[in-house]
């Protein structure tokens, strides 16, 4: 039961519900993240590390830059219902539509290119290069 609470809680958070919906889409950069929700860099980094906790995302570096996706098979398995759900619940709210509407086809940041966002990336460190 604890891990359920742990995944409720993560997404109690209207801007962590944002980041998991987006994610639905596509494996993002930090950084990208950081833009489109407009909010400042140490506030998505704490939504993402419970996100991360809650084992909603999973993270990888590729150099200082890092990279979040969904899990290919969450567990505990109340995550794949719910990711499996999201978009269907989630699909008439105005403001998320226009953060999806927002995203690029792809990663801006992916296979070493740089960062397509405004905001610079978030690195490994917490810091902004």
């Amino acid at each position: 039961m604890q891990n359920f609470v742990r995944v409720m809680k993560a997404l109690s958070d209207p801007s962590r519900v944002k980041v998991v919906r987006m994610l639905t889409r596509r494996e993002m950069c930090a950084c990208e993240i950081v833009d489109l929700l407009g909010l400042a860099q140490p506030t998505v980094s704490r939504h993402l590390r419970v996100l991360q906790d809650a084992g909603l995302i999973l993270a990888r570096k590729e150099g200082v830059w890092v990279h979040y996706r969904l899990p290919e098979a969450p567990d505990p398995p109340c995550i794949a219902t719910l990711l499996a759900h999201l978009p269907d619940w989630l699909k008439a709210d105005p403001e998320l539509g226009k953060l999806l509407d927002g995203m690029e086809a792809e990663n801006p940041c992916s296979g070493g290119k740089a960062c397509g966002a405004s905001s610079g990336h978030a690195t490994d460190t917490g810091e902004k290069s």
